[in-house]
């Protein structure tokens, strides 16, 4: 799949550097993968869930939020934001 930007997966390891080989890894298998809906995620990343037009997957064993819009006709990851899970519960990313 295309993912679009991975600049914001950028900013958030400079602002949490225990990210980096997480988002890597998250990186590299979206890239390579070709998921057509959310059972598909599933099979890769079971705790993917979706909200909304969103999908949110668990980043480093729950500590943080990895929020996206797959476009799966289209082939196309759209990141949201990159949140620490405190941030993600305050929901400030969804309005």
């Amino acid at each position: 799949m295309h993912v679009i930007s991975r600049k914001t997966l950028r900013e958030a390891e400079k602002k949490h550097g225990d990210l980096v080989v997480p988002l890597a890894v998250w990186f590299k298998v979206a890239r390579g993968a070709r998921w057509k809906h959310i059972e598909d995620v599933r099979k890769t990343y079971a705790a993917a869930d979706p909200v909304g037009r969103y999908t949110v997957f668990n980043i480093k064993g729950n500590s943080y939020r990895l929020i996206v819009k797959m476009e799966y006709a289209k082939n196309r990851i759209y990141i949201k934001a990159v949140q620490t899970h405190a941030e993600y519960d305050k929901g400030a990313w969804n309005k």
